[in-house]
């Protein structure tokens, strides 16, 4: 679990993309590469300038990701695909709790990657995709002053209320089947129910952790 809480503070610079609830409805005419750049330079800027934010208010970043990111995800997609075949066994509370459990798990992923934004910038690659297409996959890398370039492609879905995420690839890895790995072995060995509990236990750690704050 820590190797996939790694990969993902990474993909955050992607996920930042889907971060203002006022561009909605201008969301779903946008061509989905133009608004993960328009939006994602936005809370980029706005992460770096936020004094708080920087600081580690963890208020003040938790209320950014829920109210500001996590609209723009489909939970129950990325979560039925993470899981699996297992997927369609879980009773309708089971799959309630474990799309809960995992949307609090990213919200501390995500502030915890929000609070080390600093002097990072996002590149876009041109998007390969027809007009009528409803599924697509927008590529970008993370570009840093010191390393390599990070690779970061993801998958967008064109529902009625706008383009929502559903993976993401890190360096070559997509998030979606690196989580697939993890839930089915734990499936495997207690259950949907052993599941909810480790996600559980491990949001309750997170709850407690400071976050830490962006280093000078």
């Amino acid at each position: 679990m820590k190797t996939i809480m790694t990969r993902f503070l990474l993909t955050m610079f992607a996920t930042l993309a889907f971060a203002n609830s006022g561009f909605a409805a201008a969301a779903a005419q946008e061509a989905p590469d133009q608004l993960v750049k328009r939006i994602s330079l936005e809370i980029i800027d706005l992460a770096k300038a936020d004094k708080e934010i920087q600081a580690g208010n963890q208020k003040r970043v938790y209320d950014l990701v829920d109210s500001k990111i996590l609209p723009y995800i489909d939970f129950q997609r990325m979560t039925s695909l993470a899981a699996g075949k297992s997927w369609r066994d879980a009773t309708p509370e089971q799959q309630k709790q474990l799309i809960n459990e995992f949307r609090t798990l990213l919200v501390f992923t995500y502030s915890g990657a929000i609070a080390q934004i600093k002097d990072q910038r996002v590149e876009f690659k041109p998007l390969r995709a027809a007009p009528e297409d409803t599924e697509v996959e927008v590529r970008s890398q993370i570009i840093q002053t010191r390393g390599e370039p990070i690779q970061l492609n993801y998958r967008l879905e064109k529902l009625p209320a706008g383009w929502k995420i559903y993976d993401i690839n890190v360096l070559g890895a997509w998030l979606v089947e690196t989580y697939k790995g993890s839930f089915s072995a734990e499936i495997s060995k207690s259950g949907i129910d052993g599941l909810i509990k480790t996600l559980t236990e491990k949001n309750k750690k997170l709850a407690s952790a400071p976050i830490k704050a962006a280093s000078k």
